[in-house]
């Protein structure tokens, strides 16, 4: 004997809306979404629960759009569900934003979806996604280059968002809406392969499939239901290795040796968990940007200093055998110096403009002696190029600092000061002899007051 919510066996108990929960279904008026409906109708008055549903109206194809919206109104309306229908002209809203029209309406739509739940007072969000929607997109992600991550397919639940018909079939949902009778429409494009990638694979490359097993969505779906398994232990064993790592001001760090003792499988992992703990997740983080920090960090070049730029305002540098990754603002700026007023400059440096020397620090001559001093401090410009007194030719910042073993973490620190537009000179390498003082000659003096933060992570 059959029950309206058989295909719902096959769901994890957790995934579906417990007794008296109040949820919100997704609705197209497909047959998909309207199959999904039903059965968590009579999931929900038979838990005691609240079912709401919520339609979103793209206004991409004129009269059918509005049909669908009609259609799913008059249906909610007779099996006593209560409704929130919403509207967005996505071909605009894709052109102001430099979107396809697939990712405007995927992004406007569950926009739509969450602020509904929220409303509505719904935790859980549920849409109608099945066994072939998940083998479409392991597919897709195959086919576009992907990780293991992107082979696992869809999860049953992510941040509030349910999908409990993942191992029932298109074919199921078709023999279902036939027994019990349930209405639906067909958006016409659909039926367009030329439409959208997964139309081309549901038309095209699936059927193709079946006809070598017709099992062959349910397989797919089994098989990322495994590798689902294998991405959990590799997320938990990355976890567990960077977990005694300490997150302080905006940066975290990883000893070269702990990560590379790591498996090669794990590595990418780790680095991943590291833009978790600094905050920023790790959505717009790829392979290439994780490749890059692994060939930077690598072992092998110990002792080579560098830097990287990565997404989300990370900066990474590998330094002393650590890998640091912090978020603190790198970027200094041009800055005047006034006589006589302390400047706190970065985060180690005060620098106080003097007649008269008084500590340590850059004594400077004057060039135009009568003319107002425009002197001031700004970032340390590797390419720029300094003439020292008793060398023989001008040499860059960059090459200066690599003769003094000066690390790019300290170069990117240094004070620079500017007289007008010119280099005048750079802390801990020297004067330019254009600015170089002279017997005679008005000079001004910078005291620079350094204070040097304890670096105990080095020390372990």
């Amino acid at each position: 004997m059959t029950t309206k919510t058989e295909l719902l066996e096959r769901t994890p108990r957790w995934v579906l809306p417990a007794r008296g929960e109040r949820v919100l279904c997704a609705v197209s008026g497909g047959l998909d979404s309207m199959c999904l409906l039903f059965l968590l109708d009579a999931w929900c008055r038979e838990q005691g629960g609240e079912l709401a549903a919520a339609h979103f109206n793209h206004q991409l194809r004129g009269g059918p759009a509005d049909r669908d919206e009609a259609f799913v109104r008059e249906t909610c309306e007779k099996w006593g569900i209560s409704l929130t229908a919403g509207r967005r002209n996505v071909r605009e809203y894709a052109k102001e934003n430099g979107l396809s029209l697939e990712e405007a309406a995927r992004t406007l739509r569950y926009r739509f979806l969450r602020q509904t739940a929220e409303e509505r007072q719904c935790k859980r969000l549920y849409t109608a996604h099945h066994a072939d929607d998940n083998a479409e997109t392991v597919l897709l992600n195959l086919i576009r280059g992907t990780g293991l991550k992107g082979l696992t397919g869809m999860d049953w639940e992510r941040t509030g968002l349910c999908r409990p018909l993942l191992r029932v079939t298109r074919k199921e949902l078709e023999d279902y809406a036939a027994r019990w009778k349930i209405p639906h429409i067909e958006d016409e494009t659909n039926a367009d392969p030329e439409t959208a990638s997964r139309n081309f694979l549901r038309l095209r490359v699936l059927p193709l499939f079946k006809e070598l097993n017709p099992r062959a969505v349910e397989h797919i779906a089994q098989t990322a239901g495994r590798l689902q398994e294998a991405d959990r232990f590799l997320e938990a064993e990355a976890a567990a290795r960077t977990a005694p790592l300490e997150v302080r001001e905006g940066q975290v760090r990883v000893p070269v040796d702990l990560l590379f003792r790591a498996p090669e499988a794990v590595r990418p992992r780790m680095l991943l968990q590291l833009f978790d703990c600094l905050g920023v997740g790790r959505k717009d983080i790829g392979a290439v940007h994780l490749n890059a920090l692994l060939r930077m960090a690598n072992p092998m070049e110990a002792g080579r200093e560098s830097q990287l730029s990565l997404p989300c305002g990370v900066t990474a540098q590998c330094r002393r055998r650590w890998l640091i990754l912090e978020t603190r603002s790198q970027r200094l700026t041009e800055v005047p110096l006034l006589p006589g007023q302390p400047l706190r400059w970065g985060e180690h440096y005060t620098l106080t403009l003097l007649n008269s020397q008084a500590g340590a620090g850059i004594t400077l001559r004057d060039r135009t002696p009568g003319e107002p001093w425009d002197i001031r401090v700004g970032p340390c410009p590797p390419g720029e190029r300094l003439l020292l007194p008793g060398t023989r030719g001008a040499r860059s910042v960059k090459r200066l600092c690599l003769d003094r073993k000066i690390s790019l973490a300290e170069r990117n620190c240094l004070p620079a000061i500017y007289v007008g537009k010119s280099l005048a000179a750079v802390w801990r390498l020297g004067v330019d002899v254009a600015f170089a003082p002279k017997n005679g000659v008005s000079c001004r003096f910078i005291k620079i007051e350094e204070s040097v933060e304890e670096d105990n992570h080095d020390a372990q």
